[in-house]
Order: structure tokens, then sequence, then C-alpha cells
């Protein structure tokens, strides 16, 4: 609310200083990213303990030598946890933002190609979909879809291929005007062919650069699904539910969910920087 009553310049300036300094975070970003996907990929070799295996005579240990982010009141690794939670996270929101980067990049860019009654419905469809509350029908669809990876993907697909489509349609019609394309014309190239060979990989700059920050969105949303029991099978190491575990604990074991909120954080700020510095690289 206090932001409420600061001016709309100030806000605006806030906001770029907030960017600019996340820009400048853009080779950590990638450090944190690539040390993260690396922990997914290689977790059967790196993580210490099985991620399912209890060990009832080390419950609810403090980070030690032994176990570097301590155990959970099943004794299970919370380390060897983890990485097998990134394993989870990192490959459901790669879909997450991806189908919908690819579905709404083909709608709004064939829309602005082609123009005429097209154009017209796809627009009036963004307009009606974007009036609508997203979050609220994510939610709902999970709910309604029930829990596991497919109904997450559908949830987002259906929600998320809108500002793709908005993107890629202003993209287009910025650039089915230029010279290049225009010249590709003349010389006879058929029309879909020009489309796919130079408009779509001359658009494609705001559409990535919005489908990286887009993820570091999608693992937030994911882990919060998780948090409520709205995401993944209960059985899956995700961070999400492993925060959700650790809230009895939190006065007692703040290192069950302290590690997992840490990483969630800084995974999503990385994912921003990149995305902000793909942006400003744009402009």
């Amino acid at each position: 609310m206090a932001g409420l009553l600061v001016a709309p310049e100030a806000r605006l300036t806030h906001r770029s200083r907030e960017r600019s300094r996340r820009v400048r975070l853009w080779p950590f970003g990638v450090v944190i990213i690539s040390a993260a996907v690396a922990a997914a990929l290689l977790a059967p070799w790196l993580a210490p303990y099985p991620p399912g295996e209890q060990n009832l005579t080390a419950i609810n240990q403090a980070p030690s030598v032994e176990h570097w982010f301590g155990t959970d009141p099943l004794g299970r690794d919370v380390l060897s946890r983890m990485m097998y939670a990134l394993r989870t996270d990192l490959a459901l929101v790669v879909p997450a933002a991806g189908i919908p980067l690819l579905l709404g990049g083909l709608i709004g860019g064939a829309a602005a190609y082609v123009g005429g009654i097209f154009d017209t419905g796809v627009r009036w469809a963004l307009d009606v979909f974007q009036g609508m509350p997203a979050y609220v029908l994510l939610v709902a669809l999970v709910a309604v879809l029930g829990n596991g990876a497919s109904s997450l993907l559908i949830a987002f697909t259906l929600m998320g291929w809108i500002v793709y489509a908005r993107i890629a349609r202003t993209e287009v019609r910025r650039v089915r005007e230029d010279n290049y394309v225009l010249a590709a014309y003349l010389s006879g190239t058929p029309r879909m062919l020009v489309f796919f060979r130079h408009v779509i990989p001359n658009s494609r700059a705001q559409l990535m650069a919005y489908f990286v920050t887009d993820m570091g969105m999608a693992l937030q949303i994911i882990a919060g699904l998780s948090f409520f029991g709205l995401g993944v099978s209960q059985e899956t190491p995700e961070l999400g539910a492993m925060i959700a575990d650790a809230r009895l604990y939190i006065q007692t074991n703040l290192w069950l969910g302290l590690f997992p909120g840490v990483a969630l954080v800084l995974l999503g700020l990385s994912m921003a920087s990149i995305g902000d510095a793909m942006r400003e690289r744009r402009r």
C-alpha cells in the first residue's frame, strides 16, 4: 500500500534501478543456474544418499560433515533430496515455459503475418484471456486436473501462451516491414518460406528474453502449488514440498526449509537477471 503513495515517476525510477542491478548480476546468475543444472543432472552420482532413504537413528540432525544440509524428521539427507528436487523442478520449468512459447509464438506470429480476419480473431481472443485472473485460473485448473506433471504442463500451456502470442505479434508486425523481408518478397520467395526463414528468426529475441524470465516465474509457481499440495506427487522430492514439510519445525530445525528456500530465491533471481540482460542487449 505504501507504494501507492509514491509518485509514478519515482516508482518507475525505482523499478529501473532494480532492473539495472539485476542486469549487472547476470554472470552470477549463469553460474548459479549452471551449478543447479549440473547438480540436477548428476544427482544419481553426486548425491551422498538416496533421496528416499530413511535413517531413524539420525532424525532432525543439524548440518554436519556427514550431512551437509542436515536431515529431516525421517532421517533423510536434505542435500540429497534437494539435488533430486532440482532435477524435478528444472525438468518441469523448461516445458512449462517452452510449450507456451512454441504455441503462443506460432499463433501470435502467424496472426501478425497473415493479418485480416485471422489477426482480428487472435487479437480478440488475447484481449479476452488477458482480462482473466491468470493465477487463479491456473490454480483452479491444477485442482481440477489433479496432481502430477502432466496436469501442471496442461495448465501452464492454457494460461501461458497469451503473453508469448502478444510478444510474437508485436515483433512480427515490426519485422515484416524491414527491407530484407521486402527484398525476399520481391525475389519471388514463397510467403511461408519468408515467414520461417526470415521473420521468425528475427522476431525471437524478445521471446527468448521473456522465456528465460518465465522459467523463473514458473519455478516459483510450481513450488507454490507443491507447497499447498497441488504440484507433483508427494513421494517426489520437490523444493516447494520440502518447504511445506518444514513448516512444523521452523522454530527448532530451521535448516529444513532454509536451504530449499534459498535455492528457490537464487534460481528465480538468476533467471530474472539473465532475462533482463537479454532485453537490455536487444535495446
